[in-house]
């Protein structure tokens, strides 16, 4: 007699073509683990997207509606979908969402509710955002059956709610095709000839969301403290772009900052390769996917020691640390990989190694099936 498969209903603010850290995590994960039928109930952010599409292994529903209301009409339409065929588990990605796995965990008790913390915000800000509905908020870890969490520093926020489990952690993975594979040279040749980089110039790049949280500002500030053939390129876009070009602007070096815009995945590695060093320097970080990448692509990275970030740097063994909100020790950890060729390779060495060890999606996915997703299904093992 066959066995029907175990379903889980996924609740995630954004989903494809919607991309980002937590939304990559969902995806691998679930081509991972075929065995399970998987629903998704998500927002259209662009008003314009099908109600409904399979992508991948999840059948994905959308509902369009102002973002504040989504945890309210995606547990509307969850609880329809429950008593059509009920759910072995809710998962809620990130906290906001997981209003809507604790209101259908408080319908019906005996669906498991697992809680992914990904949150990136800064933890205070987080709670000063749920202020109104503390009550909840705190009562969404109560009421969790399971917390993952992708970095001990989110694993340890999730204690301080009143989880009184173990907090699984289980971290992001890197895409090792793109990042891990040297891009041909005469790849590299060309986009530093269109780049316009000359004999002796040094590149420094970051990939991230032009928010204030990733301290792209601080960057461009560094530039300041050293010479004039160091240049940054940035990639990614947000909020803050206009502020950045005005910063770079007014300190004089908007020729040696380049605006390079969203690009897709598989084409950060050649922007690497004509790279010296990663730097972000963090205010605050749940894991930070894009350090992974630029280490697994063996290039050295200058990161700041908060949130999740401890958990795959060791300072001057896989990375640099510099200080926060301090422009002047960015510069200072950069200077230190440049002017240390032994240090540099040493880090190039020991980052990309773990970064391929650690952090494939291979050991992800099998992580999330022994550690979570067998755990929750106990009874018909993945």
């Amino acid at each position: 007699m066959a066995v029907s498969k175990k379903r889980v209903l996924i609740y995630s603010i954004a989903y494809y073509p919607h991309v980002g850290g937590a939304e990559i995590a969902v995806r691998k994960i679930t081509d991972g683990l075929k065995e399970v039928e998987w629903t998704m109930i998500t927002c259209d952010l662009q008003r314009n997207l099908p109600r409904e599409e399979k992508i991948g292994n999840v059948l994905v529903q959308r509902i369009r509606c102002p973002k504040i209301l989504f945890p309210f009409l995606a547990a509307w339409r969850g609880r329809r979908l429950y008593k059509k065929q009920p759910f072995d588990v809710v998962w809620s990605i990130m906290t906001y969402a997981g209003f809507a796995g604790l209101f259908l965990k408080l319908s019906f008790p005996r669906i498991k509710f697992l809680l992914t913390l990904q949150e990136g915000t800064p933890i205070s800000q987080l709670k000063r955002k749920a202020f109104i509905v503390y009550p909840l908020f705190w009562l969404m870890f109560r009421e969790a059956d399971m917390i993952q969490a992708i970095s001990h520093f989110l694993a340890d926020f999730g204690r301080s709610m009143g989880y009184s489990k173990e907090v699984v952690v289980v971290p992001n993975g890197v895409d090792l095709k793109y990042f891990s594979t040297a891009p041909k040279q005469a790849d590299v040749l060309n986009l530093e000839n269109n780049l316009g980089k000359k004999e002796g110039d040094i590149y420094l790049i970051t990939t991230s969301r032009l928010v204030k949280k990733n301290a792209v500002d601080d960057c461009i500030r560094a530039l300041k403290y050293l010479p004039v053939h160091f240049s940054f390129l940035i990639i990614g876009t947000g909020h803050e772009e206009q502020n950045l070009r005005a910063l770079a602007k007014a300190l004089a070096v908007r020729e040696r900052v380049k605006f390079l815009g969203f690009m897709p995945q598989q084409d950060i590695p050649l922007f690497l390769a004509v790279s010296s060093v990663f730097v972000r320097p963090s205010r605050s970080e749940g894991f930070g996917n894009s350090f992974i990448e630029a280490m697994a692509a063996g290039v050295p990275v200058v990161a700041t020691p908060v949130g999740g970030i401890p958990d795959f740097i060791d300072d001057r063994e896989t990375g640099v640390f510099c200080r926060p909100d301090n422009p002047k020790s960015v510069a200072e950890a950069v200077m230190e990989i440049i002017d240390n060729p032994y240090l540099k390779e040493k880090i190039i060495a020991q980052g990309k190694e773990r970064a391929i060890v650690d952090y494939s999606w291979d050991v992800i996915v099998k992580a999330m099936r022994e550690k979570v997703f067998d755990k929750l299904l106990s009874d018909y093992k993945l």
